[in-house]
């Protein structure tokens, strides 16, 4: 038996595919590349596939994550590459490792999301954004299954900033989000505000969308435009406040959680 972890993008169009759709879309092309999937005992039998929780439907993400149990030992890189020639453009496999032990959920305690915000004034932004920082509670409310349900989004809240399109940190994200952006995305000819935030991963889960409601209910900032969201990192804090990749004790390297491994 083997264990991988793989880390995949989902942005572009399909942004707006449900995860059981993913779901589905995964267990095909694992067919397709013909990967020795292990499969579940029973009457109707279904590969081994772990999901470590996955994006709202219409958000984009180069940090989502997946085990898969074999039964055959892979090259990791081989079946990087058979994934992602079976995959449909938007999905990408980054990266694949072999897993070590402990659940790999454990290790994505929080992430880290850029917002892009049409229309939105930088100063406007950043006075919400401090103004949400050093509020106590942000009640907003989300429907829900069992109907509407009311959260505190500032409770998940560890870090929030507003920067500027095509500003010096902004431009440190480009590479995690340029492929994400496609022809369907609002257009701005001026420069806009990007909410970059780091929010743990509580139970109910607070979305991009939650702290959006959370800047209207303290601060009544309101985007013109619609907003577009990017998950670029998951994983735990470390001592210096950044987020430890999760997959770098499976492969005992360094590595660059919003992009592609780094070289060396």
């Amino acid at each position: 038996m083997q264990k991988l972890r793989l880390r995949y993008a989902k942005r572009g169009r399909l942004r707006f595919t449900s995860h059981r759709d993913v779901a589905r879309t995964f267990e095909r092309a694992l067919r397709r590349a013909g990967v020795p999937m292990a499969y579940s005992q029973g009457f109707s039998p279904h590969p081994k596939v772990s999901w470590a929780g996955a994006v709202p439907t219409g958000v984009s993400s180069v940090a989502e994550y997946v085990e898969l149990q074999l039964v055959e030992q892979v090259e990791p890189a081989a079946l990087r590459a058979e994934l992602n020639a079976a995959l449909p453009d938007g999905i990408d496999v980054l990266d694949a490792v072999p897993a070590q032990p402990g659940p790999l959920a454990d290790k994505l305690e929080v992430s880290r999301w850029r917002i892009d915000l049409p229309g939105t004034d930088v100063a406007e932004l950043r006075d919400a954004v401090t103004a949400l920082m050093a509020a106590d509670t942000a009640l907003v409310e989300r429907m829900t299954k069992d109907g509407r349900r009311t959260i505190d989004a500032r409770a998940a809240l560890l870090s929030a900033e507003g920067q500027e399109s095509g500003g010096a940190v902004a431009q440190s994200d480009q590479n995690s989000v340029a492929t994400a952006q496609v022809d369907d995305w609002p257009k701005a000819s001026e420069p806009y505000g990007i909410l970059v935030t780091v929010v743990r991963q509580t139970t109910p889960v607070v979305r991009p969308d939650d702290v959006l409601s959370a800047l209207r209910v303290v601060a009544g900032l309101a985007p013109s435009a619609a907003a577009s969201a990017t998950r670029l990192e998951q994983g735990r804090l470390d001592d210096g406040g950044g987020i430890a990749d999760p997959l770098a004790q499976d492969s005992g390297a360094d590595r660059s959680p919003a992009g592609e491994p780094t070289a060396g």
